[in-house]
């Protein structure tokens, strides 16, 4: 049987470590060119994102924003299957983040002290989209949208040209569908300095948003001491779980779905039987040969794997302790084993419910944290974009009765200072 994925039969706990292991080097050269970048950036401004448009991308840039007339021309270049399938999943997503939009939280916890909660926009975001191989435009909609809906009240959008000279036209009117009237045809590690620091045509933003390859996150990590960034992101990954009722031709398309992102990428397979995984492992090879990306693909599933655990409770486990970015349940009684799952990005529940509707037009966000950070972070949502601020107002009445509980925990801790706060006022 030929095969690209190999298969771990009931592997020991204390071999799972090494299973979930992601292919995320540390390569310190990386990062060495990175800081090298973000401060050329910062010095030299708009100067070093020509010199590295010109060095990196082959392309002269004579004006770092697009024009409205630019903008125009992209738009047409669109073809009109495209712009509804854009409209239908912009519909969606909206949807869905709107519904995410708190309410005010007021309330009289004591007689005389009233606590509210409001809920702020950020005022400037920047959004970073890859142009290259894949142009992702669906990542424009995932952050553009919950970005207006928040009420930001700035919202600008990096991207870098292709070697055509040209932004992808359909990444300028996903844009437009967002309200996002500022472009700037930078790309890189470059764009992220450049929106961190500011330059004379880009402004400085207060948090930076999107995906990338290495140098990117590299350059978010190293940027996040002076700005604000949507999560930790790395290579992108799937973890599927199947039993009996799973279809091996649904699964095997999912976790090449998955691979094709990226050499990088990761597609994990957890199973119940031997004769699942290898009726998938003879799938994702029969599926894989006929893919335009299958070079990508094969270099993918090298350090993509198939694991056998017999138990529903060993399969919950894993996945937890994985933590992946997509985690689809494959699964008899799906919902009754998504009620067990602590750590993933987003979960996509029984057989027709794939990972790339999620990635298009499902309505959920794709932008998801990644190499088992969903133990701690969530994905973009509409909470990204904004800020939480609590007042309260106490009366006198109310700081009298509060005064006791206040002077004595602040001279316990020391601070006497805090306590006078109280006893001036109350004399």
């Amino acid at each position: 049987m030929k095969q690209f994925m190999d298969i771990i039969e009931n592997p020991a706990r204390l071999d799972w470590p090494a299973l979930m292991e992601r292919n995320i080097t540390d390569d310190r050269e990386i990062e060495r060119a990175v800081g090298e970048i973000v401060e050329r950036v910062r010095c030299e401004g708009d100067a070093a994102l020509h010199h590295y448009a010109m060095k990196f991308d082959g392309v002269r840039i004579e004006t770092l924003e697009l024009s409205e007339q630019e903008c125009l021309e992209a738009t047409e270049n669109v073809s009109d299957s495209v712009k509804h399938a854009i409209t239908q999943a912009a519909r969606n997503i909206g949807k869905f983040h709107a519904a995410q939009m708190p309410k005010t939280v007021d309330v009289i916890p004591f007689p005389g002290v009233h606590c509210m909660q409001r809920t702020v926009p950020l005022q400037r975001v920047g959004l970073y989209i890859p142009g290259g191989r894949a142009p992702l435009f669906s990542t424009v909609l995932m952050l553009g949208l919950p970005a207006k809906i928040a009420g930001c009240k700035e919202i600008i959008l990096c991207t870098p040209k292709g070697a055509d000279g040209r932004i992808a036209p359909e990444i300028v009117y996903a844009a437009r569908v967002c309200g996002i009237n500022r472009i700037f045809c930078v790309g890189g590690a470059q764009a992220v300095a450049a929106m961190a620091y500011g330059t004379e045509s880009i402004p400085r933003v207060d948090k930076i948003f999107g995906p990338g390859n290495r140098y990117v996150t590299k350059a978010k990590q190293l940027v996040s001491r002076i700005t604000a960034i949507d999560m930790p992101a790395g290579p992108s990954e799937v973890l599927v779980m199947a039993d009996t009722t799973a279809r091996p031709d649904f699964v095997a398309a999912d976790l090449l779905s998955q691979a094709e992102h990226g050499p990088d990428s990761q597609s994990i397979l957890v199973c119940q039987t031997m004769k699942i995984a290898q009726d998938v492992a003879e799938e994702v090879y029969r599926q894989a040969v006929s893919l335009n990306r299958v070079s990508i693909v094969e270099e993918s599933l090298e350090h993509s794997r198939i694991v056998v655990l017999p138990t529903r409770e060993d399969m919950v486990d894993f996945a937890n302790a994985y933590a992946a970015e997509h985690l689809i349940i494959s699964m008899e009684k799906p919902w009754d084993i998504a009620a067990d799952i602590t750590a993933a990005g987003s979960v996509f529940i029984g057989n027709y419910s794939p990972e790339s509707a999620g990635d298009y037009a499902s309505g959920t966000n794709h932008t998801l944290p990644t190499g088992g950070w969903a133990t701690s972070y969530s994905g973009v949502n509409y909470d990204s974009f904004v800020r939480k601020i609590t007042y309260q107002e106490i009366s006198r009445e109310g700081l009298t009765e509060l005064a006791d509980t206040i002077i004595t925990m602040a001279n316990a801790e020391g601070l006497d200072a805090h306590a006078a706060a109280v006893k001036i006022r109350i004399k």
